[in-house]
């Protein structure tokens, strides 16, 4: 299970990533609140921590986007503000919680612990991730598109699940092959080209839209012709 952390304070998001992964956390990052907009309602998560104040959208209206776009995933508010009418204002705009800076962590991962055991496990359905007729179980390690089951190695599956994950970014070949050969990138060799094809050909070759596609220079991106 993983939880989203939207925050712009470097020393805090790393001090509360570092926390929750030592409880056995998935954690991602968003630096601003659009970046975490984006991530939250492409992926499935059992908490979004964010802090109000925010680059982009700020936290109350992150809120309001995301139940207005029917993400119900809870969501722990973190400020600087802390009265009742802060707290009051907090919740009419959709979170779950509100925790007023500074605070322990202790204190940090008894609302993690609530507020995750409130929503329980999340579901496979919950679990998917999609785009346009593809789908993809990470629990199941089923991929479907157009109702016609693909089978992927697997090392195909996770790129892909890499790719589905990080919708719309960029991806180079120096990340990939670190991430996934645990090797530094080396120019000579095309090891990523044969299994971005291999890939391609899975999910893309028979359907359309296409949704791998090359950036010439910069590497891959999933993401719908029309992004």
């Amino acid at each position: 299970m993983k939880i989203l952390v939207i925050e712009d304070e470097v020393k805090t998001i790393q001090s509360i990533r570092q926390g929750l992964e030592e409880h056995q956390w998935e954690v991602d990052v968003a630096y601003d609140g659009t970046m975490g907009f984006q991530l939250a309602t492409r992926n499935p998560y059992a908490l979004i921590i964010s802090d109000i104040i925010l680059p982009g959208i700020n936290g109350l209206e992150l809120c309001r986007k995301l139940r207005e776009a029917q993400v119900s995933t809870p969501i722990l508010l973190l400020t600087a503000l802390g009265t009742t009418d802060d707290k009051v204002v907090g919740l009419d705009a959709g979170a779950d919680d509100y925790l007023p800076k500074p605070f322990e962590f202790r204190e940090l991962m008894a609302r993690v612990r609530a507020l995750t055991r409130r929503t329980g496990t999340v579901g496979q359905t919950a679990n998917l991730l999609k785009i346009a007729d593809l789908e993809l179980n990470p629990d199941t390690k089923k991929v479907v598109r157009a109702g016609k089951e693909i089978t992927l190695t697997a090392k195909e599956f996770q790129l892909l699940e890499y790719f589905l994950r990080h919708q719309g970014r960029v991806i180079s070949k120096v990340e990939l092959a670190e991430k996934f050969w645990d090797v530094t990138f080396d120019t000579g060799t095309n090891v990523i080209e044969v299994y971005i094809n291999f890939l391609r050909k899975k999910i893309d070759k028979d359907f359309e839209p296409k949704l791998l596609h090359t950036q010439i220079g910069m590497g891959y991106v999933v993401k719908l012709p029309s992004q």
